[in-house]
């Protein structure tokens, strides 16, 4: 690889319209030559389409007439983009200056990287920074239950999460991916599965990426900011949409992915967060149950997907399952040559626009 990667940035907008003005902002004064921003709003009703009006000369910008989801727009905008690497970008995210450098610094590292994290630290919807700086995410794990948390979420970031590590995955409010890794991955066109629609998408990516033998670095001087609405025992506090999609969502990721040497190491843990979950939806929280409708119904597709999936798997159970434990795994990794920055670097025309998408 060489300075000139090109990194093609996707945001998905919904509804977005507190925080993308100053999110755009922050890409466009990034200290990296950028080839392309890529803008999908997924039908927007709050100001946001005239927010992103204004950056239609700098950004290409597609309007869909409905929302398709976080995944299926994701996936629109990389499909358009030409860089050598995608970074998928949430608008509620802020970005340091040298982001985007430190993130393709670190990918450099190793050919088998396929995805680079920096760390994110917490800011209010208001994109306040907060006097005590707590950290949103060092790249995501997988505790036994299989639940996903972030690294050092919520932790008072006193500088530690200073050193280069391989971890699980990364969080994709801000994931740095190789091209040749998409496209190495990616089910029937798709690199993050629609059937998601939102939410544990990135997890779902992570896990597919290892099993495929790809690896994930963390990068601790790409530093941004993130507004986190889902958190760990804020459930009560979501849509009812967000949480049926979060338990639907639970399941196909292990269909897809688990292994039975791996499901069976782990089946006293899986089995009792299942009974939590299920118990939850019975008595409860009722909206939920279309979750298990929606696998019934597409049980078949989701099935094939498992089967595509483990037939290209390069990785070992016993070795994946290094990463399931209930304290966040990290692994030592190499720290990077930065090569000299070349000097006044010339910023690659977005040649933005406008398109308005039918109903697809």
């Amino acid at each position: 690889m060489s300075q000139t990667d090109f990194v093609s940035v996707t945001v998905v907008t919904y509804n977005s319209g507190r925080f993308i003005k100053r999110c755009l902002e922050s890409v466009l004064a990034q200290k990296y030559a950028l080839t392309e921003i890529i803008v999908i709003d997924n039908n927007s009703t709050d100001g946001t389409i005239d927010i992103l009006e204004q950056f239609e000369d700098r950004c290409n910008i597609v309007y869909n007439e409905e929302n398709i989801g976080f995944a299926a727009a994701q996936n629109q905008a990389i499909r358009m983009s030409n860089g050598d690497w995608v970074l998928t970008l949430n608008p509620d995210v802020l970005l340091l200056p040298n982001f985007i450098q430190a993130l393709v610094d670190a990918g450099r590292i190793d050919e088998r990287i396929g995805t680079v994290c920096g760390k994110l630290l917490t800011m209010t919807s208001t994109f306040d920074i907060p006097p005590k700086p707590l950290v949103d995410s060092t790249g995501i794990y997988f505790n036994p239950m299989l639940r996903h948390l972030d690294r050092g979420s919520q932790e008072v970031d006193n500088g530690h999460y200073l050193k280069y590590e391989y971890v699980f995955g990364a969080t994709a409010a801000a994931a740095l991916y190789r091209r040749k890794m998409i496209d190495h991955i990616s089910f029937d066109g798709e690199f993050f599965d629609s059937d998601f629609f939102v939410y544990r998408e990135d997890a779902d990516v992570a896990w597919r990426a290892q099993l495929m033998g790809w690896q994930c670095i963390y990068a601790p001087y790409a530093r941004g900011y993130h507004v986190r609405n889902v958190l760990p025992g804020n459930r009560r506090a979501l849509p009812p949409e967000i949480n049926m999609h979060s338990v639907k969502n639970r399941f196909l990721m292990r269909i897809k992915n688990i292994s039975w040497p791996l499901y069976r190491r782990n089946f006293v843990s899986i089995t009792a967060r299942d009974v939590a979950v299920i118990g939850c939806c019975l008595l409860w929280e009722h909206s939920s149950l279309r979750a298990f409708w929606f696998l019934a119904r597409n049980w078949k597709r989701v099935m094939a997907k498992r089967r595509e999936i483990q037939a290209r798997r390069l990785v070992k159970p016993e070795e994946m399952a290094t990463w399931f434990r209930y304290k966040p795994v990290s692994k030592p990794a190499p720290q990077p040559a930065v090569e000299a920055p070349v000097r006044a670097p010339v910023r690659a025309k977005a040649n933005g626009k406008a398109v308005r998408a039918g109903k697809r």
